[in-house]
């Protein structure tokens, strides 16, 4: 996953040198660099930015004032002269902070820090966007529906409803083939009409369960597989 890195200091040398140690890096690529803060702003407000190279002491801007105007801050390591800094910093929530000149092994060791809270990040980022499917309504048309929104899929022959939280969708394809898409801990056929999605499940009573209020009837065929199936889930 490509690192994307911007660096700001009014020092073309000390920009220099943390193009050529970023360089030794893969998969990181430096997106911009600016000479004083306040042409940064735009910038940083406007674009993705994953990594600031940001150092403190600059003309009209410093640093931390710059930091604490950003509405979306990414990932900072701060590069200054001035060690007595800091504790500011880590106050402001920076990754690192690094004393020039910057050695390379310590520059090694604040980009594997970032690496690894980008990586996390992603991640997260990932793991975080629900399970969906894409539905074709059209020839051109393909709508995006969450497993989690889906209760009830209907046959209606060489069709299917499939009834939301948020609407009723109606596509041309077999309940078969539609039921076997879906996850089977989420899904199970309860007929040969109907498949429904177990959490919305809010009653069993004989041989129907009840979902929105409403009864459906379990198929003969598929009433000891669903009960076996609902009762382990509840």
């Amino acid at each position: 996953m490509n690192l994307k890195c911007i660096i700001i200091d009014d020092e073309p040398l000390a920009i220099n040198v943390i193009k050529n140690h970023l360089s030794q890096f893969k998969d990181v690529s430096i997106s911009a660099t600016f000479n004083n803060a306040v042409e940064s702003l735009k910038y940083l407000e406007n674009s993705e930015v994953d990594l600031l190279f940001l150092d403190i002491n600059m003309p009209v801007l410093d640093g931390y004032s710059l930091l604490k105007s950003l509405s979306k801050k990414p990932m900072v390591i701060i590069t200054t002269a001035h060690a007595e800094f800091a504790v500011q910093s880590y106050e402001l929530e920076v990754l690192d902070y690094l004393v020039k000149p910057i050695s390379f092994p310590r520059f090694v060791k604040a980009m594997n820090k970032a690496l690894k809270r980008n990586q996390t990040t992603r991640t997260v980022e990932t793991t975080s966007e629900k399970d969906h499917i894409f539905i074709k309504m059209d020839k051109k048309l393909m709508k995006k529906i969450y497993l989690d929104d889906i209760k009830i899929v209907e046959s209606l022959k060489d069709y299917i409803r499939i009834i939301t939280t948020s609407g009723k969708y109606i596509v041309h394809q077999t309940l078969s083939n539609f039921t076997d898409s879906l996850p089977a801990d989420k899904f199970i056929r309860i007929h040969r009409s109907f498949t429904i999605s177990l959490d919305k499940v809010e009653a069993i009573e004989g041989n129907c369960l009840q979902i929105d209020g409403n009864k459906y009837t379990i198929g003969r065929s598929y009433l000891n597989d669903v009960k076996e199936t609902l009762l382990k889930t509840y």
